[in-house]
């Protein structure tokens, strides 16, 4: 589980193809403290560490993750968000995040305001996942609340901090980033289709 606060940012080191997965190594501030087997939140995707090396960890995707997520896009030295998994003694920053991502999200439009930013994302409705006004979603692993909502699209804005420490400030029109819905919206939204 996560919060969806992104911690740091890491940088894409190297990218390996093994069969249908890849392995991504990653350079970030918190790589030294990680261990084998720890659950890291990349961009929303929760994945394992499998490999630590210097100031770098390794992590891999496998092709139902590369299927659903933005993975695939990175290249090296593109930049992803991480966030370690919350700790039961911690505060509940954000919202509660899986690291599950469950659809990519195209961006429309940034749109610079005075002190903060418009982001315009436009998601496949079919695959059943809503969004609701002021209601929490994850975008790249970024806990945020929706405004403006409607059916395929939503709006967040995003605070100079949230912009500045994070991989957003690289998204622009027609890129993708990840979406994880809302876990109780979810619940909800099975529960209104019975």
């Amino acid at each position: 589980m996560f919060t969806g606060i992104i911690e740091t940012t890491g940088t894409v080191k190297h990218i390996e193809r093994e069969g249908d997965n890849l392995h991504f190594t990653i350079q970030s501030a918190i790589s030294e403290e990680l261990k084998i087997d720890q659950s890291v939140s990349h961009n929303g995707v929760c994945l394992t560490v499998v490999h630590l090396k210097d100031d770098t960890h390794t992590v891999t995707a496998i092709a139902e993750t590369l299927e659903k997520s933005n993975l695939g896009t990175l290249k090296v030295n593109s930049i992803v968000n991480l966030e370690r998994c919350m700790q039961l003694n911690a505060r509940l920053d954000g919202h509660i995040v899986q690291g599950h991502v469950d659809q990519v999200a195209e961006c429309l439009y940034v749109k610079p305001l005075d002190g903060s930013w418009e982001y315009r994302f436009r998601y496949d409705r079919t695959k059943g996942n809503v969004t609701v006004e002021k209601g929490s979603v994850c975008v790249n692993g970024i806990s945020l609340t929706v405004v403006n909502s409607i059916e395929d699209e939503f709006s967040v804005f995003i605070i100079p901090y949230t912009y500045e420490h994070t991989n957003l400030k690289e998204i622009s029109q027609g890129q993708t980033v990840n979406l994880e819905f809302d876990i109780i919206g979810k619940y909800v939204a099975r529960l209104m289709q019975r």
